[in-house]
């Protein structure tokens, strides 16, 4: 492994790249978790295409030219949470795990987001991995909760990280 390179996505290559880290990532993530046959629908192409549909506002982590995770942020998608920032998604390949890769990204992120005294992020209900790595980041349950559908009903809940000053 080389020097991990946190990076604003641009290139083609990069973009394609982040697709198979979304793909790879959901099927690494959510298999036992949400519904199978929703999963199964989320191919490589698909993922590759919504890279190329949505490619503002993420960053990658890359293992020399190899694409290794992504993180997407932003302000606050709805007016729920005035002046705050989001996390939209943050995703690494399995292979790296443990290795500070997704540390990386997330620092990175809240970084970008410095405007934002607090920062969102919505997670799986059972991802317990997720969950961990957020409060070990400092994020905290709000009590949040929201259904959305993955195939089947699933729960996301909303975790905040607040700044201790601007």
């Amino acid at each position: 492994m080389e020097k991990i390179v946190i990076k604003k996505m641009e290139s083609e290559a990069e973009i394609n790249g982040k697709g198979y880290v979304h793909y790879k990532s959901w099927h690494e993530t959510y298999t036992g978790l949400i519904d199978a046959d929703y999963l199964e629908r989320q191919t490589l192409e698909k993922c590759i295409a919504t890279a190329h549909k949505w490619p503002d506002n993420i960053l990658v982590a890359k293992d020399g030219e190899k694409v290794v995770g992504f993180v997407g942020c932003g302000a606050y998608r709805d007016d729920t949470l005035p002046a705050c920032g989001e996390v939209f998604a943050i995703y690494v390949l399995a292979e790296y795990h443990g290795q500070r890769v997704g540390y990386e990204l997330m620092k990175a992120a809240v970084e970008k987001l410095s405007a934002y005294k607090k920062i969102a992020v919505w997670v799986l209900k059972g991802n317990e991995r997720a969950i961990r790595f957020y409060e070990r980041f400092g994020f905290r349950f709000d009590g949040t909760e929201a259904q959305i559908m993955l195939g089947t009903p699933n729960t996301e809940l909303r975790m905040i990280f607040e700044r201790d000053s601007l």
